[in-house]
């Protein structure tokens, strides 16, 4: 049994997560966790990488005698670059033009590898999670906001310039809500976590009847997407039609996706999962509706199921692919 290691690295803008992952998958070793600390700055930020990072080599060392780490994987917010590891900007961190990828190889001192952290969480759940012994599949992370990543022959799709799975800007509503990214009706404005918890709260506001306020002690603002879903789950009837709605507008864009890409699988990754059957049930039956039959019959949409470390398992296999394609 190999003996050779890869160390994931998922950075978030809140928490970063290392851990390290035997070439083939199969063992997953030295799982760490640490605030990001972002307001520190770059410099700051990328010793807490390193950190974590040495501190995961350190446990797989104690756990496996022999234990050879052959790389770096990391996961990083983008937009970035992956042939030169530069990120070119991530409002999250405040940083523009980051060349993590150097920074990261220099510090530890093991050949590493970058990519987007949507790309890894969905890269993760196809090569060890929910979508594994697929050909094509298709990932959406939903979170503060929707990305995405889409597995095409076996093979993470990049497009020609790294932008590739932006799923969250897809337009469900051509005249709809205003998005963050300044188009109009894009799903993420309607099914992100803050957007969830928006509609919510533009309902209360208008008079709906709901439990939600007492969740939160009359503070509206503390409404979350996590809140809904309990509420939901408790059978508050507002909290229920935004849960069903949120499944609509995901839906719509799911569709789509069946549509153009004819994925065996659609992963749904991320908090929202939590909502359960109450989000995934109406989901599939809203993309049976309107996609073309054929391709949804053999398309299954299931919730990721490596919680909190799919990114890490995607940034090792990203690393490997990175390496066979002669990138790193």
């Amino acid at each position: 049994m190999s003996t050779r290691y890869i160390v994931g690295i998922d950075l978030g803008g809140t928490n970063i997560v290392t851990g390290c992952v035997r070439e083939d998958g199969g063992d997953f070793r030295g799982e760490r966790s640490i605030p990001t600390s972002a307001e520190g700055g770059p410099d700051v930020v990328v010793q807490r990488i390193i950190a974590c990072a040495e501190e995961s080599i350190a446990a797989l060392r104690a756990e496996v005698p022999g234990a050879e780490v052959i790389g770096v994987g990391c996961g990083s917010p983008g937009p970035l670059d992956t042939r030169t590891g530069v990120v070119l900007l991530t409002p999250n961190l405040g940083w523009v033009n980051m060349p993590l990828r150097d920074r990261l190889q220099s510090g530890l001192g093991i050949r590493t590898a970058l990519d987007n952290d949507a790309n890894c969480a969905v890269l993760g759940e196809w090569w060890m999670g929910a979508a594994r012994g697929t050909r094509n599949a298709i990932g959406l992370t939903i979170g503060t906001g929707i990305g995405g990543g889409i597995i095409i022959d076996g093979r993470l799709y990049h497009g020609s310039t790294d932008l590739a799975g932006e799923i969250g800007h897809m337009t469900i509503e051509a005249n709809g809500r205003k998005c963050k990214c300044g188009n109009y009706g894009c799903v993420e404005a309607y099914a992100s976590g803050p957007n969830i918890a928006l509609r919510a709260v533009e309902a209360i506001q208008t008079g709906a009847s709901s439990t939600l306020p007492s969740y939160v002690a009359g503070d509206l603002s503390l409404i979350t997407a996590q809140k809904v879903y309990q509420a939901a789950q408790a059978g508050d009837a507002l909290a229920h039609d935004v849960v069903r709605d949120t499944a609509h507008f995901l839906g719509a864009a799911v569709a789509s996706l069946i549509n153009i890409f004819n994925p065996e699988a659609v992963v749904i990754v991320g908090g929202v999962t939590l909502a359960g059957d109450r989000l995934f049930e109406p989901l599939r039956r809203e993309v049976s509706r309107r996609a073309f039959k054929p391709a949804v019959q053999v398309c299954r949409i299931v919730p990721g199921e490596l919680t909190g470390v799919a990114g890490v398992y995607g940034a090792v296999r990203a690393f490997q692919e990175q390496v066979e394609a002669g990138i790193v």
